[in-house]
């Protein structure tokens, strides 16, 4: 799995305050140090809304259909996704999940199921049958790729349910790297957004 920044709103944060401060004709107040308390002030108020203003891209490659079908679950996003229709998937590549990985049996039983999988498609596209209709052969399985685009108030609520514990651990693990990178472009937005390495998870802290 690789998450690639693709754009990011250029001083995303100083935007936001600029923006919000028009709700409160509060512009005297911008100073060279004013951001981070403003933002702050808005996080804590949840007056998320003036966060919409700022947007990231992403590319994720080398996730399965299996984690896509999830993202895209999330509306207020925006999706471009590699089509199986018309991309010829004769070679594709799969994402095997780590329980299956370490028990012998079920990886023997799961490469056996894609290579017959694979065999499928490709005696189905030799008989004739467009990409279109042999791709009902593919499974979950098959790595795909998708360019995702959100505003900062939207990434929040993504990143709060797919870094959560409970989410499954490909789209956690995702979520994780685009959280990284946001923290690192837009700190004080993310910063109450709490990194267990060890579990590999992320929560939002109640309290700042």
């Amino acid at each position: 799995m690789k998450v690639e920044l693709l754009a990011i709103t250029p001083d995303s944060e100083k935007l936001i305050e600029k923006a919000g401060r028009t709700c409160y004709l509060s512009f005297d107040k911008i100073t060279a140090d004013s951001t981070e308390k403003f933002i702050r002030m808005l996080v804590k108020s949840g007056h998320e809304s003036v966060l919409e203003h700022a947007y990231a891209t992403f590319r994720i490659t080398g996730g399965s259909r299996a984690f896509t079908h999830q993202i895209v679950r999330h509306r207020l996003c925006s999706f471009s996704q590699q089509s199986q229709r018309y991309v010829d998937e004769k070679g594709f590549e799969v994402v095997t999940p780590p329980s299956i990985e370490k028990n012998r049996e079920a990886k023997i039983l799961f490469d056996n199921f894609i290579e017959s999988a694979k065999d499928t498609y490709i005696r189905l596209q030799s008989m004739g049958i467009r990409k279109e209709d042999a791709r009902f052969v593919l499974p979950n399985a098959v790595e795909s790729e998708i360019v995702i685009s959100a505003n900062f108030r939207e990434w929040r609520h993504v990143l709060k349910e797919r870094c959560d514990k409970a989410a499954q651990w490909e789209i956690r693990e995702t979520a994780l790297e685009i959280l990284k990178i946001l923290k690192n472009y837009a700190p004080v937005v993310f910063e109450n957004f709490d990194i267990n390495e060890d579990e590999k998870t992320a929560s939002v802290r109640t309290k700042t």
